[in-house]
């Protein structure tokens, strides 16, 4: 599964081309207060985690729920077997154990 980070495209839909546009919106709808570096980073990187109470402040800010902020791939992923190990690569004097066996 794939998500994408979507925040761009629903901050430009309802007009905030900024982070700074951004930030204010924030602080004055959500009553979050964010450092420019970490409202710059949050639009203009993937983050591989959002706090949940980020999360619902970006919603209230922008007016909009989660599905508008992230685009998740739901598409199943196929998984190759591994090959089953030929027992010609076993040693001869080795169990499965690692026990040393009398000669044959």
């Amino acid at each position: 599964m794939k998500i994408r980070w979507r925040l761009r495209m629903a901050a430009a839909q309802r007009e905030v081309w900024t982070g700074t546009q951004l930030q204010r919106l924030l602080a004055e709808r959500a009553g979050l207060q964010m450092s420019s570096a970490s409202v710059s980073a949050l639009f203009t990187k993937e983050p591989s985690q959002v706090k949940m109470s980020t999360l619902i402040a970006l919603c209230t800010a922008l007016e909009c729920t989660p599905n508008d902020l992230f685009e998740v791939d739901t598409t199943p992923v196929g998984r190759p077997a591994a090959p089953p190990r030929p027992v010609a690569d076993l040693p001869k004097t080795a169990s499965a154990r690692g026990r040393s066996m009398p000669p044959l």
